[in-house]
């Protein structure tokens, strides 16, 4: 009876969602965790199956650090920007756009889904420019979204897929780019009219005050998340993730979840239940 309760409550989501696009930021331990891995998998292509359609984006900045060390490279950070020179930026599309997303990638199809994984290079798919800190202070091989052409990922989700990203941009010159991934995949939902933006992390959503777990928010404002940024309750890496959710939601998308991707199914239980379970951004 509790698993029937469930897939009634369920059902009006399930309605709600059917044909709308879900983009995911799919990082944090879910990453690492061979359990969450797979949890996380079975839960987007049970999505598919319900005639949703996710789009995932990944980020992999620990396993580029990893290699680096291995390779007798060590990682350096201006601004908590990664200081990316020729051989870097190479290091970073082998580990992102090879190692992390086809791994993905096949955990999905070993799921039960269909996959496709794809870099910003694709079909030009994130076009980029060179990001300058500060306008003055050059990290190298270091990027920012100039413009998404959505056309290929589009064509994957009509054609029954489940595109796998990887934030790595591309010049006009060819040059490769290494992307922040919360902000590729802010823009990839904008571009794509997402219904949802969801990000995985490794915390609840968002507090008032991070050592007190009654100071949770479950729902805010992009104002009221402004007023959490200006006042610093919202402080240090938090901050480029709080923006990025902004600009979403002024730009079109309609809601932006932060959600815990330690929790088995934690994507499923925010989209499909009433209570929910991370901090929801709304106009």
């Amino acid at each position: 009876m509790k698993n029937v309760e469930i897939l009634v409550e369920a059902l009006p989501y399930i309605i709600k969602f059917k044909d709308s696009i879900i983009v995911i930021k799919y990082g944090g331990s879910v990453m690492i965790d061979e359990k969450l891995k797979q949890s996380f998998c079975k839960d987007v292509v049970l999505l598919k199956h319900l005639g949703i359609h996710p789009v995932i984006v990944h980020g992999g900045g620990k396993k580029i650090s990893e290699l680096m060390e291995k390779l007798n490279k060590k990682p350096t950070f201006v601004k908590g920007q990664r200081v990316t020179d020729e051989e870097t930026v190479e290091i970073v599309e082998m580990v992102l756009s090879g190692t992390i997303n086809k791994e993905l990638v096949f955990n999905i199809i070993k799921n039960g889904g269909k996959a496709v994984g794809i870099s910003g290079k694709d079909n030009f798919t994130i076009k980029a420019k060179k990001k300058v800190l500060d306008n003055e202070i050059d990290i190298g091989f270091v990027g920012e979204v100039e413009k998404i052409e959505p056309s290929l990922i589009i064509s994957l989700i009509e054609d029954g897929f489940i595109p796998v990203i990887s934030p790595v941009g591309v010049d006009e010159e060819g040059n490769s780019y290494n992307i922040n991934a919360d902000d590729v995949t802010a823009e990839i939902a904008v571009a794509l009219k997402a219904e949802k933006l969801i990000y995985l992390t490794d915390v609840n959503g968002i507090y008032k005050d991070i050592n007190d777990q009654n100071t949770f928010i479950p729902s805010l404002t992009i104002r009221e998340l402004y007023e959490l940024v200006d006042s610093g309750i919202i402080k240090e890496g938090m901050i480029p993730k709080a923006i990025s959710m902004i600009k979403a939601i002024e730009r079109g998308v309609k809601k932006v979840h932060l959600v815990n991707g330690k929790i088995e199914h934690s994507l499923l239980i925010e989209i499909f239940t009433d209570e929910g379970i991370g901090t929801q951004i709304t106009v």
